[in-house]
């Protein structure tokens, strides 16, 4: 054999070698993914009753379900590729899958494949066939665009600064609010109420005319409910109240939110004592509203709110809220963990939920 011809014969077996490291490389994680997906949450969790009015669209099969009122689409094996429920304008879709995790305060890992998103007007039975909805459809199934989820942990911690057009830094690592000077280490360390134009630093103007100066206290700043109009007002743009007053818009506390008449009740307010902590959770969907009773000395207010992400890798039900003990956004353990399963403290200060 001529050196020329040894030569070729070392490329073409290197060439295999690589290849089939390639290969073996790619199953791996492949594997490793699946496991990790295999317990991740289902765009709908919750089986329903099916209700009349199932049909065709194309490639894609409709459903109407019960408990809540809603329409599902499938794809051709019968996967649930998107949640559309009654009177929300949340919608669920299936995409590439995610991971969420906050190394900081927890070794929580959230991997899912939902996508979380506004449309343009709420659900009601039959959207499918309207134009503003195969519009909106066509252009958010499959998009990789900021959704909620995105959205949400672009305020968390060590989270890098985002800045708009006007130089506005619009996302970044938030704090939950200043120094409380008559507080301590075990209670009210940190003061409430900054809202999310607190956290730009800059004036806003609500639809109703009220304009809002910022606070250069609470600059980057974003408490339970400021957090969460944040992310779903101020970033998705659901309409936002200056107040707690009754209107078409997010109101201002996690107590106007949960009692608003906005979107679908989905544990719909029993009451605010222990009694009242919802029995079964499973209807709930990533993206829902969630709202607690913390603190006793507020009387009948819900005193926080989250934002529902899913199932994490050990089959844990997880949310996102801004809070003291974290100061700022968190999915972490510190103050309770994020867990709405078992009996933990944020288990048991459930008391509802609802869909925008």
């Amino acid at each position: 054999m001529t050196a020329k011809s040894k030569s070729r014969t070392r490329s073409a077996l290197h060439a295999v070698i690589l290849i089939a490291l390639l290969a073996g490389s790619g199953y791996l994680t492949y594997t490793l993914r699946a496991q990790e997906q295999a317990k991740a949450p289902a765009v709908q969790v919750v089986d329903g009753q099916i209700m009349a009015g199932s049909g065709e669209a194309g490639a894609h099969k409709w459903e109407r379900l019960s408990s809540p009122d809603r329409s599902v689409v499938r794809d051709g094996s019968g996967q649930v590729l998107a949640t559309f429920t009654d009177g929300a304008r949340t919608a669920t879709l299936t995409g590439p899958s995610r991971t969420f995790t906050e190394p900081a305060n927890t070794t929580t890992r959230v991997v899912t494949e939902n996508w979380v998103r506004l449309m343009p007007e709420p659900w009601k039975a039959g959207a499918e066939n309207e134009s503003w909805f195969k519009e909106w459809f066509k252009k958010y199934f499959g998009s990789q665009e900021d959704d909620i989820f995105a959205m949400a942990f672009q305020y968390g911690d060590q989270a890098p600064v985002k800045k708009d057009a006007q130089g506005t830094s619009y996302a970044g690592d938030a704090s939950f609010g200043p120094l409380n000077p008559n507080g301590s280490a075990g209670s009210d360390l940190r003061l409430e109420q900054s809202d999310f134009y607190d956290y730009l630093g800059t004036p806003y103007t609500f639809r109703d005319g009220t304009k809002k100066q910022p606070q250069t206290a609470r600059y980057r700043s974003m408490d339970c409910s400021g957090f969460v109009r944040a992310v779903f007002g101020y970033r998705a743009r659901y309409p936002l109240l200056s107040g707690d007053k009754a209107g078409a818009g997010l109101p201002r506390t996690a107590n106007g939110m949960a009692r608003a008449t906005l979107g679908t009740d989905i544990l719909p307010l029993k009451g605010v004592g222990a009694q009242d902590r919802p029995v079964n959770i499973d209807v709930i969907q990533p993206g829902d509203l969630l709202f607690f009773k913390l603190d006793a000395r507020t009387g009948d207010r819900l005193d926080h709110t989250g934002i529902y992400l899913g199932t994490d890798t050990d089959g844990h039900k997880i949310f996102i809220s801004s809070r003291e003990e974290a100061n700022g956004p968190t999915i972490g353990d510190k103050g309770g963990t994020s867990r709405l399963d078992g009996n933990g403290y944020y288990a048991t200060t459930l008391r509802s939920a609802k869909r925008l």
